[in-house]
């Protein structure tokens, strides 16, 4: 994991970031901040890998890419309305490592360690570097026990953790074990490592993926166009190669990517790197985050100015997944709305993206009863 690649402020980086004072050495932090990110690193866990460090500007006090990596002391704000738990995870869990929402698709968490650490990560109170981070084999037994046992589920998500921070082995097994359960159809991996640690996307961990003889998508997640550097690209580009579709999920988040400018381009970037854009989440009312969130007012905005300017290969769903383990639900704008009272049967008014109403009649729909 801990290559040499990528610079930081013109010092070389051969390691993966984990204190504050490998911040300070690497002058991601001055000293007036040193003490306030050790009192973070006490409750959330650091890691900046030398690839992500790479992409930070020391010299920008707002840089986009700082925000979600550098511990930020407003993390130790704890509003009464965040939540340890903000999805509802530990609701939906028949057994450990899993989690079943949905009827005809499960989370799997194989491990709670990730190359990097988000500063507005929803599972930050359970993932990270302290105590066992990786399902065991007893519990990893069960939960495949679980899917293998329940033959609604047509889709596995890996998650965690990332999962690509597994070694090859232990991923081939899994994926080798998902592979002879009949009912199972698609994988998915939800990962950061093609951004943040690309150089492990390697033929070893590619032909681990390709072991199961399922379907499998890889979703690749990013924030912020520059997290798609050159290294980022090429490691996309082998798994497409390689036969593995890729999706994309991005949060939107304060100071980093809640302006027109940057998300459109980040969505550009994505398709431009055969990416689909996938899901815009919605920040989650994670512990501490108050102050990367925007309002859905915003995001609304952003989605409606984002349809008007690039591509439909581009407009990801906006998404927010709502507290408690109820699932995620769409809340772009609404493009429809009604007419008044008498208008012809079948009339809607639809807005176009610059807001501007329009009168279509519906030909197929039911005529009012006037009973």
């Amino acid at each position: 994991m801990d290559d040499t690649f990528g610079q930081a402020s013109g010092l070389a980086l051969t390691r993966t970031l984990r204190n504050a004072a490998d911040l300070l050495d690497a002058h991601l932090i001055g000293p007036d901040r040193r003490d306030a990110v050790a009192r973070v690193n006490e409750v959330y866990s650091i890691a900046i890998t030398p690839d992500i460090a790479a992409l930070i500007d020391p010299n920008d006090p707002n840089d986009p890419i700082a925000r979600q990596f550098v511990p930020d002391a407003r993390e130790l704000d704890r509003l009464p309305q965040e939540l340890d738990d903000p999805i509802g995870d530990e609701a939906h869990a028949p057994v450990e490592g899993i989690v079943h929402r949905y009827p005809d698709r499960v989370l799997l968490k194989l491990l709670h360690a990730c190359p990097v650490y988000c500063r507005f990560c929803f599972r930050r109170e359970s993932v990270g570097d302290g105590g066992s981070n990786i399902l065991s084999p007893q519990a990893l037994g069960a939960a495949l026990g679980y899917i293998e046992a329940t033959p609604d589920i047509w889709e596995v998500i890996l998650t965690g953790g990332d999962p690509l921070f597994l070694s090859p082995r232990r991923l081939r097994e899994v994926m080798q074990r998902l592979g002879a359960i009949a009912h199972v159809k698609i994988i998915r991996i939800h990962t950061r490592v093609p951004v943040a640690d690309p150089s492990r996307v390697d033929d070893a961990l590619i032909g681990a993926l390709r072991a199961s003889g399922k379907t499998v998508y890889v979703a690749v997640h990013a924030n912020h166009p520059r997290e798609l550097s050159e290294t980022a690209r090429a490691a996309c580009a082998r798994l497409v190669e390689a036969g593995i579709p890729l999706v994309s999920q991005s949060v939107l988040l304060r100071g980093v990517n809640d302006g027109i400018e940057t998300l459109s381009a980040l969505m550009r970037a994505f398709v431009e790197n055969r990416i689909k854009p996938y899901y815009l989440h919605h920040p989650d009312l994670a512990p501490g985050t108050s102050h990367l969130r925007v309002d859905i007012a915003t995001g609304q905005a952003l989605m409606r100015a984002l349809r008007g300017r690039v591509s439909g290969l581009c407009v990801p769903e906006y998404v927010l997944d709502i507290p408690g383990g109820h699932g995620k639900s769409p809340i772009g704008p609404r493009y429809l709305g009604d007419l008044p009272e008498g208008t012809r049967d079948g009339a809607v008014a639809v807005e176009d993206w610059q807001e501007r109403r329009h009168v279509y009649v519906d030909a197929s729909a039911k005529p009012h009863s006037t009973d």
